[in-house]
């Protein structure tokens, strides 16, 4: 439980890096999120495993890392693999061509399949992620969701929805079904 406690301080104390993360180098606040998060469980597990020695301050050394996972984030982005998974979807120009009739049942049946197929991607994830994902798009806050769900807080649940939903990302651009 004291771990806890320490490790949700850690968490706050440099939260700010998430700005930084944001403005340097110019990720989404979800990414920044995410990237610091994971910099955070980086610094915690090199703590325990005696790999921090202390040759700078833990402010430093969380920094470097945050940075560090900032610039892998931006690279996996910008490989030519991530831009082949990139898609658009179904071209607007082509459905205007269609008649109205036709044009509702098409748009009907893409949304049939849109849904289908999320759910498929949910019941790959893991019981939390599933009940998180599903409560968040519910329209439940991140607070309403620790406390339905006996989180720590706000900002474990918006850490961990975060995790969820790159895991929900990477099941649609590997197309595992």
């Amino acid at each position: 439980m004291a771990r806890r406690l320490h490790e949700n301080q850690l968490f706050s104390k440099y939260a700010y890096f998430i700005g930084e993360g944001t403005r340097k180098h110019r990720l989404s606040e979800d990414e920044s999120s995410m990237a610091y998060s994971d910099a955070v469980l980086t610094v915690i597990e090199h703590i325990c495993t005696d790999r921090f020695e202390g040759r700078s301050e833990l402010k430093t050394y969380l920094f470097q890392i945050f940075n560090n996972k900032c610039v892998d984030h931006i690279r996996k982005n910008t490989t030519k693999k991530a831009q082949v998974h990139r898609t658009d979807g179904f071209d607007d120009r082509y459905m205007n061509l269609l008649p109205d009739d036709t044009r509702t049942a098409v748009q009907q049946l893409m949304q049939q399949q849109d849904a289908e197929l999320l759910g498929q991607r949910l019941g790959q994830l893991g019981d939390k992620c599933r009940q998180m994902l599903m409560a968040w798009g519910e329209g439940y806050k991140d607070a309403d969701i620790a406390e339905q769900m006996s989180y720590q807080s706000a900002a474990v649940v918006k850490t961990s929805r975060l995790r969820c939903m790159q895991k929900l990302r990477e099941l649609y651009l590997n197309g595992q079904a």
